[in-house]
């Protein structure tokens, strides 16, 4: 190879303690485990408590610790910090920044992306094209959410709520040795025109202002979904950006050992898996005990999957992910 290029040298994760089951939400709101669970496939997810003192850089900072120990890696090494997440610890600065304090770190770049649940896919891209342009060696990318001190957890608010779990995802990427273990390829989209069908309106820097009693009666500075809306653009972009990803690298299906999608709703990821054809068997899915951790689900996805031997280095791997701007992606990698 004359042009470096990137692989993934190690993977980590962190997940708070508290483990909140679907009957534990069906205490405080109008819902049970069974509509839960046939809606999302989720049974389960981890939240944050007050008295954890647990953040975003804090649960970063843990996840790229295990990362670094996966890979075999000194954190001093790192040259460089991707931060991807949709709720920041504070407006500003940016969380990564945060976490680059926790590790200790120093003087190195730290880049904040706010691509929602296509942000680790993104941050894969940025961290790949950095390496193999020659300009750092080491990268550092992790995805870390606090969801759940920002849901309605009222009945108003269940068709979102019980969707989200908080979390982090880490992995360190570096020069790749040879081509058994290395990127393929990274494939990334997005289209604002129905932006408002995933968001929070409330508070926000164009609004005078920013929030309002009335806006928060109305719960704008909750999230709101148009659930049937994005389920339809979820199954229709992802098999779509899966494919440019096979037609780019000359790939068969037989040929793809394992896909991590994003983890936003198991009844998606089935649909995406029949309509290209893939057996069951070469996907995997951990939806069903964290929840949507957004930017966090790939890697601890994957994570989960290396862990339970599902994937072995040299294994061709596709990460695939949809979310809210709307953005979606794939990343085509040998693990």
């Amino acid at each position: 190879m004359t042009q470096p290029r990137s692989r993934i040298l190690g993977l980590g994760g962190f997940l708070p303690d508290n483990v909140v089951t679907n009957h534990d939400l069906a205490e405080i709101m109008e819902t049970s485990h069974d509509w839960i669970v046939e809606r999302t496939g989720i049974e389960e997810r981890r939240w944050v408590t007050p008295e954890s003192g647990l953040t975003g850089a804090i649960m970063g900072a843990n996840a790229a610790r295990e990362a670094a120990e996966d890979a075999g890696v000194d954190l001093k090494e790192i040259e460089m910090i991707i931060y991807a997440t949709l709720s920041p610890d504070i407006s500003f600065p940016g969380t990564g920044v945060l976490m680059q304090k926790e590790l200790g770190l120093k003087d190195i770049p730290c880049l904040d992306i706010r691509q929602q649940c296509s942000g680790f896919i993104y941050g894969m891209s940025i961290a790949d094209n950095f390496i193999k342009a020659g300009m750092y060696k080491k990268i550092l990318l992790v995805g870390s959410e606090i969801h759940s001190t920002g849901l309605d957890k009222s009945t108003a608010g269940r068709d979102v709520t019980v969707l989200f779990g908080d979390g982090a995802g880490a992995a360190i990427l570096g020069v790749a040795e040879n081509e058994d273990s290395m990127v393929l390829s990274t494939h990334l989209h997005a289209n604002g025109k129905d932006a408002n069908i995933l968001w929070v309106q409330r508070p926000g820097c164009s609004f005078h202002p920013r929030i309002t009693k009335e806006d928060m009666d109305n719960r704008l500075h909750y999230p709101q979904m148009q659930g049937k809306r994005v389920f339809k653009h979820a199954v229709t972009k992802m098999p779509q950006v899966i494919m440019e990803g096979m037609m780019a690298n000359d790939l068969k299906l037989d040929d793809v050992d394992m896909l991590i999608p994003h983890q936003a709703n198991l009844r998606i990821n089935q649909m995406v898996a029949k309509m290209i054809g893939l057996p069951k068997e070469k996907v995997h899915n951990n939806i069903q005990k964290l929840g949507n951790t957004t930017a966090a689900t790939i890697p601890l996805c994957m994570q989960d999957a290396v862990k339970l031997g599902k994937i072995k280095r040299g294994d061709l791997v596709v990460m695939v992910a949809f979310g809210a701007g709307l953005t979606w992606g794939s990343v085509f990698l040998r693990y």
